[in-house]
């Protein structure tokens, strides 16, 4: 019975894929009709989210990364993703026995001393199960789903749709470089080889930051589409956002150095701030709460940026603090962008200030300083997409820019749902403290080469100079 149910859920999920093409092509058609009828967005919006509400992980994580992205989709279309929930079910029993055989061999179960087949949560590309090794180790299994590499392939030929979308409404970044940096790094988070080697990457960049907690792998039970860990106990982040101020602003830092310090010093950076990402361990109750540690989860999602990228972002902050149109102008085309008009540059560097002013502002405040966190950014964007429109629209994104947006806007939710209140200039000097690209590209060498990943390369490809 367990069999055929497990035959009847792939095979659902195997129809949805299969729709998948069918929905998009159809919906492309309805957005061309409705545009010419005049028929309201909302529809439309509506009308995605049921062509594409129902599938499992892979294009619920490009529509996450997606929202996140000022103007990627229209806003409207941003809203309606948002709300998608994965609905496929999770792997059960006998099914979840297979894929292990698959990956560990028919004797895998004398591996562990314990393993729970019910999944303890669900992951966008598997599930994760607690088990215990044979020394009694607590571990955390990642399985991946069956036929995910056709499953992702399929969404990201797809993936285009959301783009034409855009284009179709004018928008005004152009999103090509970022469609081709979304196709690469979410293929990559296949490849669980890969990703144990991120978590090692990892635990050399944060060795001094023993707040910051990185499980150990399990080399010996872990394979391309299997990856076991060490298991972190901790909470979720919504549990400390009525806990005392110290503890909401000890895990602010925490976040800090789990995100920033790795980019400002290594040239790497964890793309997917989602709060399913990371927990925290704490003791203690009510105003006697002790936070002891941020839990860092989840590695498939990781960028390595060339060092000159990085200075770029250096650069950017140090100009905006120096009120140096000149050298801001010069960090965009360091970061890639390039062709830049000034009208182009100022409309950017309204939202530049707005996403630095907490580490340009030498005090202690919360990220938001008083404005609602509803209304948190709303006007800048507005400016911003207003100015590069009137410019002619069109500004080419560079690749790099994806991540970086993402994490910022990730983690400044992070800071806003915690109130935490930080001097947040001081934090952010502390971490560029001595920064220069020689010694960032020595420590970056260093770091890959011990844990096997290629370098990132030199610099950042000038499209200024392309153009």
């Amino acid at each position: 019975m367990d069999h055929d149910n497990e035959a009847n859920r792939l095979s659902a999920r195997a129809t949805r894929y299969a729709r998948l093409g069918v929905n998009a092509g159809a919906f492309a058609a309805r957005v061309g009709v409705n545009r010419l009828r005049g028929v309201n967005r909302e529809a439309d919006a509506k009308a995605l989210a049921s062509a594409l509400g129902s599938m499992k992980g892979p294009l619920m994580k490009v529509a996450q990364m997606l929202t996140t992205i000022p103007d990627a989709v229209p806003a409207d279309f941003a809203a309606e993703l948002t709300r998608l929930q994965s609905q496929a079910p999770p792997m059960g029993a006998a099914f979840v026995r297979r894929r292990m055989q698959a990956e560990l061999g028919p004797t895998w179960r004398e591996r562990f001393a314990e393993f729970d087949f019910k999944p303890a949560a669900a992951a966008s590309l598997g599930q994760v199960h607690r088990a215990v090794s044979l020394d009694g180790e607590r571990l955390a299994c990642k399985l991946q789903y069956p036929d995910m590499a056709s499953a992702v392939e399929t969404d990201l030929s797809n993936l285009d749709l959301l783009f034409s979308l855009h284009r179709r409404a004018g928008g005004a970044i152009d999103t090509r470089e970022i469609a081709r940096e979304i196709r690469e790094r979410v293929r990559e988070e296949l490849d669980y080889e890969h990703e144990a080697k991120i978590a090692r990457l990892y635990r050399v960049m944060l060795a001094d930051r023993p707040f910051v907690r990185v499980p150990q792998i399990e080399e010996s039970l872990s394979t391309r589409r299997l990856l076991t860990m060490q298991w972190l106990d901790g909470e979720r982040l919504v549990a400390f956002e009525t806990a005392p101020q110290q503890a909401r602003d000890a895990i602010a830092v925490g976040l800090f150095d789990a995100w920033w310090r790795p980019f400002l010093r290594y040239g790497v950076i964890h793309g997917d701030p989602h709060l399913g990402n990371y927990t925290v361990a704490a003791s203690g109750e009510g105003a006697k709460r002790n936070v002891e540690g941020v839990n860092l989860f989840d590695y498939g999602c990781v960028r390595v940026f060339p060092p000159r990228f990085v200075l770029g972002v250096v650069e950017l902050y140090r100009a905006l603090k120096a009120n140096d149109n000149g050298r801001v102008a010069h960090a965009y085309e360091m970061w890639g962008f390039g062709k830049l008009t000034p009208g182009t540059t100022e409309a950017m560097t309204i939202w530049a200030r707005f996403m630095c002013g907490p580490i340009l502002d030498d005090r202690v405040r919360t990220a938001a300083d008083g404005v609602k966190p509803s209304e948190y950014g709303r006007r800048e964007i507005g400016q911003v997409m207003r100015a590069l429109r009137a410019e002619g629209g069109g500004l080419l994104a560079p690749r790099e820019f994806v991540f970086l947006e993402r994490a910022t806007i990730g983690l400044g939710s992070a800071f806003l749902r915690l109130g935490a209140r930080l001097n947040f200039h001081r934090v952010y000097e502390d971490a560029i403290a001595g920064f220069n690209e020689e010694a960032l590209s020595s420590r970056q060498a260093g770091a890959l080469e011990a844990v096997g990943l290629p370098t990132a390369g030199a610099s950042v490809v000038r499209r200024a100079s392309a153009g």
